[in-house]
C-alpha cells in the first residue's frame, strides 16, 4: 500500500472519530467502531498472476486493511474488488478493468 494511503489512513481513520477504546483496565482496552453503518470499497490492482498473489502472498496487504483498518472502525460490509496483472494485460482487458470500477461506483 502506497505510503500516502498510510498516512491518509492514519489520519482520517483515527480515534475518536473512527472508533474508541473501550478501557478494561489501566491502558489496555479494544476498539469499538463509530463507522458501523457505513460501506467500504476497495479496490485493488496487482503486478502479479491471481496465483502469485494468493499463493505465495496469502494476500496479506487485504487482510490487513480490512482486519486491521475497516473492522476495528465497525465497517464490515466491505466491496473488494481485485485486478490482477494489471501492466500485462492488453487493452481490452484495461477496459473491462475500468468499466467494473464504474459499475462498482455507480451502485453503491
Amino acid at each position: 500500500m502506497p505510503a500516502i494511503v498510510e498516512g491518509w489512513i492514519d489520519k482520517v481513520l483515527a480515534p475518536p472519530w473512527a472508533f474508541r477504546f473501550k478501557q478494561l483496565w489501566g491502558n489496555y482496552g479494544y476498539p469499538i467502531g463509530n463507522l458501523r453503518d457505513k460501506k467500504a470499497i476497495i479496490f485493488c490492482t496487482y503486478g502479479s498472476p491471481r496465483l502469485a498473489i494468493t499463493t505465495f502472498f496469502l494476500n496479506l496487504p487485504i487482510r490487513r486493511l480490512k482486519r486491521g483498518v475497516f473492522h476495528m472502525c465497525g465497517i464490515y460490509n466491505i466491496n473488494y474488488r481485485r485486478y490482477f496483472a494489471v501492466p500485462f494485460v492488453g487493452d481490452k482487458k484495461r477496459e473491462e478493468f475500468l468499466q467494473d470500477v464504474k459499475e462498482t461506483a455507480l451502485n453503491i
